[in-house]
């Protein structure tokens, strides 16, 4: 079992990983920057020691600083959490070079599915089935039109490398295909430092599924079954749930066979993500292959009782999967909506600030991830994700009045929040009967808050 940790990564997944570390009796090492000096994840570690200034870059960007701290502290793990340096392989192969565990996929697997266009070739070889759309790159605007007019408008055109929605542009016919390749190459270029595009074909109004799945070093692969992750504001995710009710029986089995194939198709080991939309007709097709926890893995976790953290340490030691897959037992339905520190009333403007006051909900299946208290700090430097509320019902129905009751209980003073448009969605009777896609929120957002008026501003 390992016995220390360092935790790369901030806020509440950095917390996160530290609880779970904790009732595995392994110490932990926080690493954090200089707008996080004091934050609550660098309290409840058992060292923490500042990496940098305030700026990503600076700080939990900076590898060599991570891995100085990882080797000055003695620790025989990284955990890289999810976004800063969790998808990417110079890390990794950095990290298993020094003789310390990367608690996650190897690097060259990180690499391989990291990049869609080979991700894509991959999943064609091995039967899962993928959007029709371009064999490798488009290198350029000319070869994209072609590709475009022999598999039809409208298309898709995404970066190559990354994920977050960056570098995607949508071309609904020819005219529109040179300003948005442009436009989606320096995008990518700018966030990602690659300019590869790859093209395949829109699936009008889908939904966006994906599948848990955990694999160890005894060659043991299980599902942790199904997300719906269809409600998305700009590509950018905002709320989750589980299971995804869209799916049927035979769908569903198709579906979790798919991504287990998935997975083998490159000996993947630890955690990671299948995603695929789901198009009207109920056909699925594979997008990609997240190659860490996800932001929304505590409605899995609600649902099959299943610490997911703790499993990616157990595997990451060298230790096999606790549970077989017949021993996965799902119960009720999970939801999780992702509360930023952003006012929806202005644009989603983001807020920082001092949080003045607090009250966070509790009581029977409710459960909040969150680094937040009175007088924190909400600073401009990263994501605006400040908390993660989490309920769990018998059924969708009850998720979804036990939403309502825990969004209804939570107060953060100081700083504009997501948490009323949320509960618009909460009594919005598309989203109670499950009339959704994933443009729902960029064609509704007006219509949704339009009803609040000045609440909408508290």
């Amino acid at each position: 079992m390992l016995k220390r940790v360092l935790i790369a990564n901030r806020g509440e997944i950095a917390a996160r990983i530290i609880r779970a570390c904790r009732e595995m009796n392994i110490e932990t090492v926080a690493v954090f920057s200089e707008a996080d000096r004091g934050a609550l994840f660098t309290t409840i570690a058992t060292d923490a020691v500042c990496i940098g200034p305030s700026a990503a870059k600076d700080s939990y960007l900076n590898q060599d600083a991570i891995l100085t701290v990882a080797q000055c502290c003695d620790c025989d793990s990284i955990h890289p959490g999810f976004g800063f340096l969790s998808e990417n392989p110079v890390f990794a192969g950095r990290v298993t070079d020094l003789g310390i565990r990367f608690i996650g996929p190897s690097a060259e697997v990180i690499s391989t599915l990291g990049d869609k266009s080979k991700a894509r070739e991959l999943m064609k070889k091995h039967g899962v089935p993928i959007v029709p759309g371009s064999d490798g790159l488009v290198l350029n605007i000319e070869d994209a039109k072609a590709i475009a007019k022999d598999i039809g408008y409208p298309v898709l055109l995404k970066a190559a490398s990354g994920g977050g929605g960056r570098g995607m542009r949508r071309v609904y016919e020819e005219g529109e295909m040179e300003p948005a390749f442009m436009a989606a190459q320096a995008e990518a270029k700018a966030c990602f430092g690659e300019d590869g595009l790859y093209l395949e074909k829109l699936i009008v109004n889908p939904r966006h599924v994906e599948v848990q799945i955990l694999a160890d070093s005894q060659g043991n692969v299980i599902h942790l079954g199904d997300r719906d992750c269809t409600l998305q504001r700009n590509h950018q995710k905002l709320l989750e749930e589980a299971p995804a009710q869209i799916l049927t029986d035979e769908t569903r089995v198709k579906m979790l066979h798919d991504a287990l194939l998935a997975a083998n198709s490159v000996g993947y080991e630890n955690a990671g993500t299948v995603e695929f939309v789901v198009a009207e007709d109920g056909s699925y097709y594979f997008i990609e292959m997240n190659t860490r926890i996800q932001v929304e893995h505590p409605v899995t976790e609600m649902i099959t009782g299943i610490n997911i953290v703790r499993e990616q340490i157990r595997i990451a030691s060298g230790l096999p999967l606790s549970f077989k897959q017949d021993e996965v037992v799902f119960r009720g339905h999970a939801i999780e909506c992702r509360i930023n520190a952003e006012d929806p009333i202005d644009n989603f403007r983001p807020s920082p600030g001092r949080i003045d006051y607090l009250h966070l909900p509790n009581g029977f299946g409710v459960r909040v991830d969150t680094v937040i208290h009175p007088y924190y700090e909400v600073t401009p430097f990263y994501d605006s994700m400040i908390a993660k509320i989490i309920v769990l019902g018998r059924t969708r129905n009850e998720a979804i009045f036990r939403m309502r009751r825990a969004l209804e209980e939570t107060l953060v003073g100081g700083v504009k929040t997501t948490i009323p448009l949320h509960y618009m969605l909460m009594h919005s009777p598309d989203y109670i009967s499950n009339n959704l896609d994933t443009g729902y929120l960029d064609r509704n957002i007006s219509t949704l808050l339009t009803p609040l008026g000045e609440a909408g501003k508290l």
